[in-house]
């Protein structure tokens, strides 16, 4: 399961991600993080059964945790399966089939939202 976390360091430098894994024994996997002197966002991953505890870990100590259901999806009437998204991709979350028919593996996506820029028929959303 994934999650996006924000925070703001205004309320203290603590190293929440940290804090959580010591206090709940879930390990966290940061899939992306831009953080700079005064606030944060990071993209964690964790296992499916624990995303509601990590959340509420997190939110108890001053951050904001949103679980993400989907993240990029595909409107498959404007896609024309020309494969700019997968040469763009860092993490290969999109590859061709078969059918070379335009596929998108969420659980590899870091919502890193490249795709979305390359794509020349906007087909493709980040639902964040």
């Amino acid at each position: 399961m994934k999650l996006l976390v924000t925070f703001s360091r205004r309320k203290g430098g603590k190293p929440i991600i940290a804090q959580v894994v010591r206090e709940t024994g879930v390990l966290i996997n940061v899939e992306r993080a831009v953080i700079d002197s005064s606030e944060g966002e990071a993209l964690i991953e964790v296992p499916d059964d624990q995303g509601r505890l990590v959340s509420e870990t997190m939110t108890a100590l001053g951050a904001h945790a949103r679980i993400l259901d989907h993240g990029i999806t595909v409107n498959e009437s404007e896609c024309v399966d020309c494969g700019a998204c997968i040469s763009i991709c860092p993490r290969e979350a999109f590859t061709f089939d078969q059918e070379y028919k335009l596929k998108l593996d969420e659980g590899k996506c870091v919502l890193c939202s490249r795709c979305v820029d390359a794509c020349p028929h906007r087909a493709l959303t980040l639902l964040l």
